[in-house]
This record gives C-alpha cells, structure tokens and sequence, in this order.
C-alpha cells in the first residue's frame, strides 16, 4: 500500500506537519458532569493518537454555558475547563503532536434542561427543528421532541462573537496550538447562514452578504486573538445534520468561502455531504457531490476534507489536488494509531458506535495498537 501524497509534509498557517491524517473533531461526551472540564481519561486519549508532526482537532466544545446541548461535552469558558484542556495539550505536545479546539455553539441543537435557569434555547430565529425522527436530548439523557427556540435579540448577537473571541483566549492559555470555527452541522453559525432556519430582518438576516455576517464577525475577532494563521473554519454545504440544508447551496457558500479566503486562515475544512448525520448514524448518501471537488476552485489556501475516506480515496483526493489534507473521525476512534495503519498497510479496527457517546474507558481508551508481532 503506497500513500506518497498522503504521507507528505504538509504546511498549515506556521506549522509544517509531517504527514496529511488528520483527526477530526469528535464528539464523545466524555468530560466531567458537573464542570463539563476535560478529565485524565480525555488526555489519555488524544495522547493515544498524537503524533510527532500530526493534527488533531479536539472535539466541539461550548463557548458559553448557552451553547450547550449534551451531557458531557466540554467547554471551553471556566477556568477549570482551561485546566482540564491544558493538560490534554500537554499530553499531546509530550508525544510531538499538534492540537487545534473546535469552538462550538449548538444554537437550537439544544433542550431547555441545558439551559441556565432551564430557560429556551436561542437561534436566529424561532424555528424549531422538526422532521420524521427528529428528536432533542434532555439532560437526564431522554428524547423528547425539540422545542421552539428564542430569536437571539440584536444587541445579544455582539455577546455571542464576545464568547467565542474570549473562548480563543481561554484556548490560548491551555496551550492549543490553534481553534477552528464550528460553522457546520446544522449548530447556531450554519442557522444564521441558512435561509430557512434565519428568518431575520435585521443586518443578520435577508441577504446571503447578512446571514454570512455572523460567521465572519466571530472569524475575524478569533482571528484578532490567534491571528488568522492559526484559525480554521469547518463548514457542511450540501449537508442535512440536525435539520440543515439549504434548498440552492451554491450561492451562499460561494459567497462564504470567498469572504472567508480573504481573511488568510489556516485552513478551510469540510465535511464531505455524503457522510452529512453528526455522527448519529450510519450515513453514506448517494448521487451528491462533492465539496472539496465544488469549491477548491475558490479556496486558495489549505484545505481538509472529512467523510467516509478511506486510506486509498484520502491518498486520490489529494493526489488530484481537491485536498490538502483529510480529517478521520469513526476509524480514528477505533484505531489510536491510525496514520501507522495507514502508511504500512496494517489491517483496521473496526469500530463500536454503541460506544462513541459518554461512558468510560470502553470505546474510548482500549482500543489497541496494531502489534506487528502478533501471530495473524
């Protein structure tokens, strides 16, 4: 098996990696219940899969106790979550590894029970997520029916860009490496950009030039924290995660990416639309196309792709120049030292989805490394 493309130095903003397997963020609810601060067990696993000259993305984590919408996700706003990160990064740092924080807000991805003061939770506007099997997540771990959201007032607005510029200050003092922008999957920033889930009439809504106003707001200040060198921004076009989808995606993420090129980032990183589901279910859609393929013509600068690769579609996607580098998620879970796999050929892991969300060690930090010595 021979990955040259893959196996490349790639460089990312001031960082020269050493090869192009990225681990993407992942959601495995994981952290303290009451501090939603990361723990020991969460070091032990992102140092399991840090490598010398490697990314990984750390999972989605709230920028204010607002954006929550999960048991056990961690955030990113108290001083003892910058704690609990801080040793996280020092773990993957130990093992020559780099870690970037994926900043979230789940906007109405998200039940009351979340809420401080069990108030609703907020979106652009008051559109609830509905659909066949569509359902919300209490906080005692039930599923109800999602509820109707509250519009976020404008003057609120300017306080969320606040939380996420403070956020990128919390993740500079634990010591990541950079942050990347949630701007996907149906979450708050992907609300404000989609026109049926924005129904604004203020200077955040309308227009695609207004719904993409929000997102490059919290771009640039996380950029005047970071400097945009050391910022990403995750965006799902053609994706349906948690009631997305725009009805023509064309013209609104066109605009995006080229108001986004712009700035200078580190990287721009897509979720492939075929693999579009937050990672609730097996997701394979057919007859979709292809992001990277869309619009790497409008992206000058280095971009990851994830969804559903394998070693050989992630080593032709870069080969034919539609990527830069590809973002793992399901097979880096179950294989802690997947690039290694990867680059001799070793045989995969398959992985247990019973186990990807909460509990403890199992699905989590057992997963073994591939023994050469092994009798087959």
């Amino acid at each position: 098996m021979n990955f040259p493309h893959l196996f490349s130095p790639l460089q990312v903003g001031p960082y020269r990696l050493a090869h192009r397997v990225v681990m993407a963020p992942l959601t495995r609810m994981r952290a303290d219940r009451t501090s939603f601060a990361p723990r020991q067990l969460n070091a032990e696993y992102y140092a399991q899969r840090a490598t010398p000259g490697g990314m990984l993305i750390a999972e989605a984590s709230p920028v204010q106790a607002t954006g929550r919408g999960n048991p056990g996700t961690p955030g990113i706003y108290s001083q003892a979550q910058i704690t609990g990160w801080r040793a996280v990064v020092d773990a993957v740092h130990a093992r020559g590894g780099l870690i970037f924080l994926q900043l979230w807000h789940v906007g109405r991805v998200s039940h009351s029970s979340f809420q401080p003061g069990g108030a609703m939770p907020v979106a652009p506007s008051a559109v609830p997520i509905t659909g066949n099997g569509m359902l919300a997540m209490t906080a005692d771990g039930k599923m109800v029916p999602y509820e109707t959201p509250r519009a976020l007032e404008t003057e609120e607005i300017e306080q969320v860009v606040e939380a996420f510029r403070q956020a990128a200050v919390n993740a500079k003092e634990a010591g990541f490496d950079g942050v990347e922008v949630h701007g996907a999957n149906g979450y708050l920033l992907e609300q404000f950009l989609q026109s049926h889930t924005n129904l604004r009439t203020d200077r955040y809504g309308g227009s695609i030039e207004n719904r993409a106003r929000l997102l490059l707001e919290i771009t640039q200040a996380v950029s005047g924290v970071w400097g945009a060198e050391r910022v990403g921004v995750r965006l799902s076009p053609y994706g349906i995660a948690n009631g997305s989808g725009e009805a023509d995606p064309m013209p609104l993420y066109t605009h995006v990416i080229k108001a986004l090129d712009a700035l200078g980032l580190a990287y721009l990183h897509f979720i492939e639309p075929r693999s579009s589901g937050a990672g609730r279910a097996e997701v394979n859609w057919q007859n979709v196309p292809s992001a990277m393929v869309l619009f790497r013509p409008l992206w000058n600068g280095v971009l990851i792709s994830a969804g559903g690769f394998t070693g050989e579609t992630a080593e032709a996607a870069i080969a034919q120049g539609h990527a830069d580098a590809i973002a793992f998620g399901r097979i880096f879970i179950s294989n802690p030292d997947l690039p290694r796999r990867l680059r001799h050929g070793f045989p995969l892991t398959p992985y247990n989805r019973a186990t990807f969300y909460g509990g403890g060690e199992a699905g989590y930090t057992d997963y073994p490394v591939y023994d050469e010595m092994a009798p087959a």
